[in-house]
Formats: C-alpha cells, structure tokens, sequence
C-alpha cells in the first residue's frame, strides 16, 4: 500500500489507478490512491450515468451514481443509514436503496423532495403502467381527438391570463395548444383516483419542461420565452419553438415505466424518508455517516431550474432560505455565509453520528472554502481525493475539477 504523507491529506491526493474503477469491484479494504475517479465518455458513457430512475427528470448540478456507489461500498454496510442533508435529485438515495442501505434525504426545494420521492417509492408495476397508461390514454382522447379544441384552448387561455402572477407565467411560456394538453394532463391527475400521482407530476413536470417556447439548445434557464423562429447552434438550422406537449407526455410516459421497471428489478430491501425541511434547523435521527454533494455558492438558482413545474403544480418556493442562493451572487461575505451555513448542516449531523463514522463531502471547491468548513464542525481530514471531471450531462459541459472530501468524528 502506497503511504500517504499528512501534507498530501491536507492538500488532497489525485485518485488516479492504472483503470478507471468500476463501481461495483470497491470493497471496504479497496486503497484509496488505487482508485481512478478520472472517468472518461468511453469508461462511463452517459446511458450509464443516466441509468434506471436517475434520468426520471433532467437536474442540473447532480454527482454521478457510479460516484456514489463506490464510497457508499467503501464506508458503508446494508443496513446501515446514511444521510444526505442536500438530496437534490436523489442519487444518494436511489444508489443506497440498490445497495440495501437505508437513507434519509433533506431539501428546502419542494420539487426537489418530489423527485426524491418519486425516485425512490415502491411501486406495483404492473399497477404503475395502468395507471401512467391511463391518464395519457384520457389526455389523448381530450386533447387529440376532440372537434372543439380551438374553443377549449381559448377558454383555458382566458382563465389563465386572468387569474394570477403564477398563471401569467404559464401564459406566457407555453403556446395555446402546449398549455391546453398540459392543463388536461393536470386535471385529470387531481380529478382521477390515482395511487401514484407522484409520478405523474414528474411525467407531467418533464414534459413541460420540454414543451416551453425556448430554444431547443436552453433548456436549463431560458432568459425568456422564444415565440418565432431562430437559428438553432445544437441543430444547426432553422428551428421553430415546440407547440405542442401530448408528444413530450407519450414518450415520457413510456420512458417512466421502463425506468421504474428497471430500478424494480434490482433494489433492495431498505427504508427511505424522505423531509422537505431546512437541514441548518432540523435535529437529525440516528445515522451511521453522510454522503452528500451540497449546492454550489452563488452558480445556481434550484428553485428557478424547475420553474415550469413550482408554476404549474402549485409547490411551494422556498429559494431565500437555499444555502449559497445564486441571488446572493458570490462575495467574499455570501461565502462566508456559506461556510457558516455549511458548517451548521454538518454540525448537526455528527450530533447523530457515533464516533468514527464519516463524511463523504463530494463538490468543486475551486474557492477553497471546504477547509474552514471542516475546522467549523471539528472533524478530522481523513483524506481529500481530486478528480478530473471532463464530462457532464446537459448544456454546462466544460471540464473542472472535483473533491471529494472524508471526514471522519473525532
């Protein structure tokens, strides 16, 4: 085993073995400096990266579950719990169900929680389909193939430009037959008696996301709504914006089930909770360690990423209570806040932690923020490992680089 000098755990070690590792080879008594995190598009191509329920939803800023998976094995057994107090999109939770390992998530984002939610819930399958075959089924029969549709668009245009700031945004950003087949979609998932609606909200928030009057190459944060044609960079034409969103519900339908079905076959037994709460004010229950990727101070607005969906499912906004909210900007005092904030979460979690459990702490620290942090909550360094990350799913994909900080309770 190669020896790892105290001056190398202070600045972090490059994890960078003769073979990108695969996940599931990593046992606990795997060498830290034998692993190479350094994956490439070839080692780790994105279906990959996006398999199973992971991709239910498009999220920007999420870590890798291959990432996930391999210090989950390192650090942690079935049965065990773990904690991230940033759950985003889940990943930690959905790789530690796979793993039989028991979680509990935390996020102030309620469409966040949602997607948790959705991710990681025992489902009937075969009851799952009917129920997703359903709703498009009565969507399409409304939508498609009814005479009156110009006079049932109006209508609903009409209601919608009167009734509301949050209303307005949904005039504005989907076109009068998008809007319409999204509205139908909507009623009939809080008209019929659905075990799942969960789900559904996903089905119907992806598609919206999808079918907004954008440009096909912004889907992460349109500035505003794109209404007549445009010179497209990713198609490299001329493109129209999409007005329509029955096509988008088709195949997200379809794409859901197979994702679930899936996760289905190859989860295990453990319990997920899941708490749409302020992880720096919250006592935390009993766990064995974290893993976790926080939010990124000042880059991005998490509640604003998924706008579309806190408009047209009514979730509430939170966004002056994220930590590091891109409204903040990125002062030296917004990070200094940020370390403040950071190192309440983390405080509060090695209250419920036993001596020696650890912390896994996965983000781009080019501020060099994170070891303030660590002297905050008085936890022990155990190692830094960096990693080159030169690609990412969706519009942001320029290289940086990565740490994955451990931690461990004194």
């Amino acid at each position: 085993m190669t020896h790892i000098t105290n001056e190398e755990r202070r600045v972090g070690i490059y994890a960078t073995g003769d073979k990108p590792t695969v996940a599931n080879t990593v046992k606990p008594d795997t060498p830290l400096e034998t692993l190479n995190l350094n994956w490439k598009e070839k080692d780790l191509p994105e279906r990959e990266r996006t398999k199973h329920v992971h991709r239910l939803h498009p999220y920007l800023g999420k870590f890798i579950p291959q990432l996930v998976e391999i210090f989950l094995r390192k650090y942690f057994k079935p049965g065990q719990t773990v904690l991230d107090p940033f759950c985003g999109s889940g990943t930690a939770l959905v790789q530690s169900t796979e793993l039989g390992i028991n979680s509990i998530g935390y996020d102030i984002s309620a469409f966040n929680v949602l997607l948790c939610t959705a991710k990681t819930a025992e489902y009937n399958v075969a009851e799952l389909r009917k129920e997703v075959l359903d709703i498009l089924e009565k969507v399409e029969r409304s939508t498609q193939e009814d005479s009156d549709q110009p006079t049932l668009w109006k209508s609903d245009l009409e209601t919608i430009h009167t009734s509301g700031s949050d209303s307005n945004y949904l005039y504005e950003w989907f076109a009068p037959r998008t809007l319409h087949e999204l509205l139908t979609y909507r009623g009939c998932l809080e008209d019929g008696d659905y075990k799942y609606k969960d789900i559904l909200k996903i089905i119907l928030s992806r598609s919206a996301r999808s079918a907004r009057l954008t440009t096909h190459y912004d889907l992460d944060f349109p500035k505003k709504p794109q209404q007549g044609e445009y010179h497209c960079y990713k198609c490299g034409r001329i493109c129209r914006p999409v007005t329509e969103a029955f096509k988008f519900l088709k195949r997200y339908s379809l794409d859901t089930i197979r994702r679930v079905e899936e996760f289905s076959r190859i989860r295990k037994e453990a319990s997920v909770i899941i708490h749409h709460a302020d992880s720096r004010e919250d006592s935390f229950p009993p766990i064995d360690g974290v893993i976790t990727s926080p939010p990124y101070v000042g880059l991005i607005d998490y509640h604003e990423q998924h706008i579309y969906a806190y408009h047209l499912l009514g979730l509430e906004d939170r966004r002056v209570e994220e930590i590091g909210a891109a409204l903040n900007g990125s002062s030296k005092s917004a990070k200094q806040q940020y370390q403040q904030d950071l190192g309440r979460v983390f405080s509060n979690t090695v209250k419920s932690m036993k001596p020696g459990g650890r912390l896994i702490v996965i983000a781009n620290d080019k501020e060099n923020l994170y070891d303030e942090i660590a002297e905050i909550v008085g936890v022990e360094v155990e190692n830094v490992l960096k990693r080159h990350v030169n690609r990412r799913t969706g519009r942001r994909a320029s290289e940086f680089y990565e740490s994955v900080f451990i931690w461990k309770k004194k």
